[in-house]
């Protein structure tokens, strides 16, 4: 009897499985990948499975716990409800890369030591890429080429730390780094690449945006969720991540505020969310590495509702910028109503799920006396309520800033409904009911979310920032611009090193 199957060989088959069929059998069998994935993955028993001997190692393809677990079931739920929504989709190509990426991502997450754990690390970042460059425009090309490039980077220091640590005698077991060295260091920031951890993070706003219209659901889940993943496995209670995960909830919040992509905006507050999550992460305790975890599974399923939602403007509109949108709930009533489920759950409004898994980092800051940590926390929650709050606002409530739109629109079809749906429902579900999401945690837990304190929090963030809302709408009024980050330093360099190199190849010439 097989004890254990790894759950991403049920992705590599359907992609390879994939071309051959068309129609009801393409579609049954993108529904079916996940559903045998999860469904192996629960008939496992937890410990060690999966062991391969390979050049006097012993590679681990399947640890199996409640960390990878958890994690393996939320991503089977978010690629469900994913591949639902693109069912529609006609190119077989973005399917094939979905499911690659995705069966990389579930691959990682179940690798014991750090050689398989790369291997599918790296196969997930060169399928990933696909999902930007199949959308066919110059804009996606060069993003997708600077994906690829920082994603090398990344790769490469994670090799290079990988490789000096085992050289070390640290061993290729995929456990929390017992001390920092120079080959801790390098596979610190490998993670902190992909998890997209300023100044190591405008890649994830550069490239997101112009990926296809359902590619960028995936992309906004297991690239920076897997990073998350590997921070907790490998770098729990490091000093640094508290630090820089503060930085992060209020950096991407702020810089949301000037932009006017609407995928950008939750481009920025995926990198705000995955701060809450650093911070819990460097924290350490049992109460911050479970706060670190609830975000991160809520953060899927909202995070993804919500890309969904502004896909399915775009795909129905042709309009990706609030500058562009305005008055669709009415033609659009479905997506407006999904949309807002969406984002009062990231906003944290009870009773959703965002509400239940918040507030506990910040409870986990408390407990170690973290004030300043707290104070940065609680601005990025405001800054987290505003931009929801404005983009219902600007895409579905506000004036219609198309009016010379020639198309009629309506809600998208019927897939792309349900597969918000499935997301929205799980926000209502784990928000009504949260024993039932705290007992996917690595430890043991008793925490109450629905306490007055809690609440009473939550309402008043919700009051000042509607109140800065209603005051400074007009100053919120989006403007057609490009906002600049740090990738405009590696785009000047880039062009700086080119000359350079163009310089060196004249002089020898010369000579």
């Amino acid at each position: 009897m097989i004890e254990w199957v790894q759950p991403s060989l049920f992705f590599y088959l359907g992609a390879a499985i994939l071309p051959f069929l068309k129609g009801k059998a393409r579609s049954a069998l993108l529904l079916s990948i996940p559903v045998m994935a999860l469904l192996a993955m629960l008939s496992a028993s937890q410990g060690i499975h999966g062991v391969v001997s390979f050049a006097g190692q012993e590679l681990v393809f399947g640890r199996v716990d409640k960390l990878s677990l958890g994690f393996g079931a939320v991503f089977m739920v978010s690629a469900f409800a994913s591949l639902v929504f693109a069912l529609h989709v006609k190119d077989c190509r973005e399917h094939i890369s979905a499911l690659i990426y995705v069966g990389s991502a579930v691959g990682a997450i179940f690798a014991g030591d750090f050689f398989s754990f790369f291997l599918f690390w790296e196969i997930a970042s060169f399928s990933s890429v696909f999902l930007i460059w199949l959308r066919g425009e110059k804009g996606s090309n060069a993003a997708g080429m600077r994906y690829l490039l920082v994603h090398i980077t990344g790769g490469l220091l994670l090799f290079g730390g990988i490789v000096i640590h085992v050289g070390s005698g640290g061993g290729i077991a995929f456990d929390a780094m017992p001390e920092m060295g120079l080959g801790p260091t390098l596979i610190l920031m490998g993670f902190l690449i992909n998890a997209a951890v300023p100044p190591l993070h405008a890649w994830l706003a550069d490239a997101y945006p112009e990926a296809t219209l359902t590619g960028v659901i995936f992309l906004s889940v297991f690239t920076t969720k897997t990073a998350i993943y590997a921070l907790i496995r490998g770098f729990p209670g490091t000093p640094i991540l508290i630090v820089l995960g503060a930085i992060m909830a209020v950096y991407g919040v702020m810089y949301a505020v000037n932009e006017n992509n609407c995928q950008r905006v939750w481009c920025y507050h995926l990198i705000s969310q995955n701060g809450y999550m650093v911070t819990g992460i460097g924290i350490g305790t049992a109460l911050g590495i479970n706060g670190a975890v609830a975000l991160a599974f809520t953060n899927i399923i909202y995070k993804a509702l919500l890309m969904m939602g502004i896909s399915s403007v775009t795909h129905m509109t042709g309009g990706r910028k609030q500058s562009e949108l305005g008055a669709l709930y009415k033609s659009m009533p479905w997506t407006f109503v999904l949309f807002v489920i969406g984002g009062f759950a990231i906003a944290g409004v009870p009773p959703l799920v965002g509400f239940v898994s918040k507030s506990i980092v910040v409870s986990a800051a408390a407990e170690i006396g973290q004030g300043w940590v707290i104070l940065m926390l609680v601005f990025g929650a405001c800054g987290t309520w505003l931009h929801p709050l404005k983009l219902i606002y600007m895409v579905f409530l506000g004036e219609d800033r198309a009016k010379d739109r020639k198309i009629v629109v309506t809600d998208p079809p019927a897939n792309m409904l349900w597969g918000m749906r499935i997301l929205a429902s799980i926000c209502i579900f784990f928000g009504l009911f949260p024993g039932l999401l705290y007992g996917m945690f690595p430890h043991p837990m008793d925490y109450q979310p629905y306490t007055a304190g809690h609440l009473v929090k939550a309402f008043q963030y919700m009051g000042f920032t509607l109140l800065v809302f209603m005051l400074f709408l007009k100053k919120l009024t989006p403007e057609n611009y490009i906002s600049l980050d740090t990738d405009y330093i590696y785009r000047k360099g880039s062009l700086v090193f080119m000359w350079l190199v163009k310089r060196l190849a004249f002089l020898r010439h010369v000579t």
